[in-house]
């Protein structure tokens, strides 16, 4: 699927650039190659299209700011959430567990390390 992806943004110059600026500082390549393809996955009509912008849409932008800003933030917050989960062992509530998992059905991560929770090592003590 990395293949996949960095033809995909190879293709299309202004969605590369626009999620590249989604990529937090500090975040490692292995890290930052599952969590973009989360975004691109999820995107939907946030990322820019292939094209010049017209006008038109650039005024529909503007209206629609507020929401867009939103929406995109909480992409952001969800791709970071699943990045945190998979790679750290972090875990959410449970209707936000469900959420990012559906979000990242078919991402495969094969190099993720594997946590013991808590409950686990408690459960191997008794």
């Amino acid at each position: 699927m990395a293949q996949e992806v960095s033809e995909y943004l190879s293709q299309n110059p202004r969605v590369a650039v626009w999620v590249e600026a989604l990529r937090c500082d500090g975040e490692t390549d292995k890290h930052w190659r599952h969590r973009r393809e989360f975004l691109l996955r999820n995107a939907g009509d946030l990322a820019p299209t292939g094209g010049a912008a017209s006008t038109e849409t650039e005024e529909a932008a503007d209206t629609e700011g507020g929401a867009r800003s939103r929406q995109l933030q909480q992409l952001v917050s969800f791709s970071m959430a699943w990045a945190n989960h998979v790679f750290l062992g972090c875990r959410y509530p449970q209707k936000v567990m469900d959420k990012i998992l559906s979000m990242a059905e078919g991402i495969q991560v094969t190099d993720a390390p594997i946590h013991t929770t808590r409950d686990e090592l408690v459960a191997k003590k008794g």
